[in-house]
């Protein structure tokens, strides 16, 4: 597996975790009510808002290059 492969692969892997601790931490909130459920929710979603975005970028960035 080439290191682009890798790359892919890990960020998509992140944004997939950032989704689901956003989606955790919003079901904690709305049993718990606590502030730290919400606020680790909203830092979550942007987590994953910006590895989509780096994402992105890294495959326009080497869109010429082979994966492997």
């Amino acid at each position: 597996m080439s290191l682009k492969a890798f790359h892919i692969f890990f960020v998509t892997l992140s944004v997939m975790l950032a989704v689901g601790f956003t989606i955790w931490a919003l079901n904690d909130y709305r049993t718990s009510e606590r502030a730290s459920s919400l606020v680790g929710a909203g830092i979550s979603s942007v987590g994953a808002i910006g590895m989509i975005v780096y994402g992105r970028w890294f495959l326009q960035k080497l869109r010429r290059q082979s994966y492997l």
